[in-house]
């Protein structure tokens, strides 16, 4: 192994040197909040304005984050004058209308992952977008990290010859609670869309378009999925070998392997993270994909990348990121409506 790691800070665009959007945040929690520190601390963008169903949590969002402006509701949000995007951060059951009502208002989008309930749905929100020509990008910041960038170059100029397989997962132990949205159908509940949905991306990224998707899996009392296993069949050449849980935890890690050597990404590979590429003849080399500030410490967060993508794209005309298409985004949807089929998951009202 090489003594020193390779830094791949270069590898992406510095997020800080995109050019400035403002953004408007709908939906006032956890996402939404991350995104938004992401976007204030690590770009040239501000978020201008948040919203909410109820105006007293759009204040209270708005002051933890340092956001001006605060609405209380979605609809006097997306009509702000002053906000070129918005963040849809709801959850996966209102993406759909949300992102409708963001586009009928004339505004680009980021539409947080998964990014609807299902291909019918996703072609919808396609369809609006093309048709009002706006941009609109589903959030799989993945796509955008360093390390990924670097992980498909070495994959495409051939370091450990043809790939043969991916082995990724992404477990979440959440103890079951029937009012907890990971087990509300009505919220689009379940593993697969809000945890599988990383390791179905991150093999589709690599490997492009499965020839067959085989998918076995354990249902909540409330109908969800609780947990899965997909394998993603390649004709003769690959498999990708993906699950998910909401019942186990596991380290977050992922291994691609080709007929020539294999790629170790420690945990989590979703996020900013390290990878050691070994090649047939036991020579290791360590990529360093960690972001740092600038006294050295160590974060995790990465949604300035895919923030910093949509203001390129914008800036440049684009109404569709090349990283992450929407035609890609569509597939990841009937990929994951064909899983559901086969463990039988169905929401409310499809």
């Amino acid at each position: 192994m090489t003594a020193q790691p390779v830094l791949l800070s270069g590898v992406v665009g510095d997020p800080l040197e995109a050019p400035p959007l403002r953004w408007g945040v709908l939906g006032a929690g956890y996402i939404g909040g991350s995104f938004a520190d992401a976007v204030t601390h690590h770009t040239t963008s501000t978020v201008l304005a948040t919203g909410s169903r109820e105006v007293a949590k759009a204040v209270k969002f708005a002051a933890e984050h340092g956001i001006d402006r605060a609405y209380g509701s979605y609809e006097e949000l997306v009509a702000d004058p002053d906000v070129d995007a918005i963040y849809v951060a709801t959850p996966h059951s209102h993406h759909h209308d949300h992102a409708l009502l963001a586009i009928g208002a004339g505004k680009h989008v980021l539409v947080e992952k998964a990014f609807t309930r299902n291909a019918a749905e996703a072609r919808e929100v396609i369809d609006a977008a093309r048709s009002a020509g706006v941009f609109v990008m589903e959030a799989m910041m993945t796509r955008h990290l360093p390390h990924m960038v670097a992980l498909t170059e070495i994959i495409g100029r051939g370091d450990i010859g043809e790939v043969r397989e991916i082995r990724a997962s992404f477990d979440v132990d959440v103890p079951f609670d029937p009012q907890h949205r990971m087990f509300d159908a009505d919220l689009a509940g379940g593993a697969l869309l809000d945890l599988g949905i990383y390791p179905l991306s991150f093999a589709v990224d690599l490997l492009g378009s499965p020839d067959e998707v085989r998918a076995s899996g354990l249902l909540t009392p409330t109908g969800v999925d609780a947990q899965e296993t997909i394998v993603l069949r390649y004709g003769q050449q690959a498999l990708a070998t993906l699950s998910t849980s909401v019942r186990t935890s596991r380290p977050q890690t992922a291994t691609i392997i080709g007929s020539a050597g294999r790629i170790d990404i420690a945990e989590s590979y979703f996020l900013p993270t390290t990878f050691t590429v070994t090649t047939a003849d036991g020579t290791a080399t360590s990529y360093d994909g960690l972001l740092r500030s600038e006294s050295g410490e160590v974060y995790s967060e990465g949604k300035q990348f895919e923030a910093a993508e949509v203001a390129r794209c914008v800036a440049a005309g684009l109404t569709e990121s090349p990283r992450m298409t929407l035609d890609q985004s569509l597939e990841l949807m009937e990929l994951m409506d064909e899983v559901r089929a086969q463990i039988g998951v169905r929401y409310p009202g499809e």
